[in-house]
């Protein structure tokens, strides 16, 4: 197994990554067809196609779903996602024609790299080819230009990046997640309390500022941008319906809350897909504690393997020092 959101039977992972613009695109495909959920609790989402996951709405399946960089740009990726579904007849079938249904949500990265650099439909195409069991990590598809800890922007800020984790009990039960992670707020281990990546006091330091405390003691400003967005999908094997997966995406915030802190302002678009890919019939509210935790892992992975490319630091470059290049 991968430790993976790939150990779900039917879901592979697809990433397509500009390492010169420093922007990306990340699908999750699951061609078979999977029930879809969505949670929404940042105030700044980006999204596509989210209404087919309405519990009125008369599609019943999904069969992709991309996660992007290039802010409302980005959406254009799912194009290219769409197009290598339908060359392989893979769609809601309308009798004409087979539309496949590829909910999108993207994240803001254009102050990372190339503010010109954007997902396009090639780069989608390109994340399907590429689909695979085996997951890339840290900065790359539509990790390539996260980062967090941006309360006083970019300059005191980390790199963020794209994480994955499973758990699998011996009743059979497979529940796994995957996580974009360009925050606002500082990055915490939920064993220690401790913050493992965040903002920093100085430009040149890798002393963490503690974004809470400083919010605490008054500091602030007037407009922050729009510049962040946890983006996460958790799947299971467990057969659920629309409105139970849609629950078990509302328990998998309490990764997010666990390890970003704070999580879910004003300025980020935090959102959360959850899919059920299987039939094996189990609890909601056990796949939703199980969805908690992979979310949690996946958060700190999406940390600890990230490459801050020499424009801002990286977890990695805490134990060996890091300046500017």
């Amino acid at each position: 197994m991968y430790n993976a959101i790939t150990d779900v039977p039917g879901i592979r992972v697809g990433q397509a990554s500009d390492f010169i613009g420093y922007t990306g695109c990340t699908v999750v495909l699951c061609e078979q067809g999977a029930v879809c959920g969505i949670d929404v609790r940042g105030s700044a989402s980006g999204t596509r196609q989210v209404d087919a996951l309405n519990i009125n709405h008369i599609v019943e399946q999904v069969h992709a779903i991309i996660l992007s960089g290039g802010s409302s740009f980005g959406l254009d990726a799912a194009s290219g996602v769409m197009q290598y579904l339908e060359e392989k007849g893979i769609g809601f079938d309308v009798g004409v024609a087979k539309i496949p249904i590829v909910p999108t949500a993207i994240l803001f990265d254009l102050l990372f790299g190339d503010p010109k650099a954007r997902p396009t439909p090639a780069m989608g195409y390109e994340a399907c080819k590429n689909a695979c069991e085996e997951v890339a990590e840290g900065s790359v598809g539509a990790g390539t230009g996260a980062a967090i800890g941006k309360l006083f922007e970019l300059p005191r800020a980390m790199k963020g990046g794209i994480g994955t984790s499973s758990v699998i009990l011996p009743d059979g039960l497979i529940v796994g997640a995957i996580v974009v992670v360009n925050a606002f707020g500082d990055i915490v281990d939920n064993i220690s309390g401790r913050i493992i990546a965040g903002a920093r006091v100085s430009e040149d330091g890798l002393e963490f500022a503690h974004t809470v405390d400083c919010l605490k003691k008054g500091y602030s400003k007037k407009q922050f941008g729009l510049v962040n967005t946890t983006l996460g999908i958790v799947a299971t094997n467990a057969k659920f319906n629309k409105k139970e997966v849609t629950k078990i995406a509302q328990m998998s915030h309490a990764g997010l809350i666990k390890t970003i802190t704070p999580v879910h302002t004003t300025f980020d678009g935090d959102l959360i897909f959850a899919l059920s890919m299987g039939e094996i019939d189990a609890d909601i509210n056990k796949v939703g504690v199980l969805s908690d935790f992979v979310v949690c892992e996946a958060v700190k992975r999406a940390v600890k393997k990230a490459d801050g490319f020499g424009i801002v630091p990286a977890f990695k470059d805490i134990s060996k020092g890091w300046k500017p290049a």
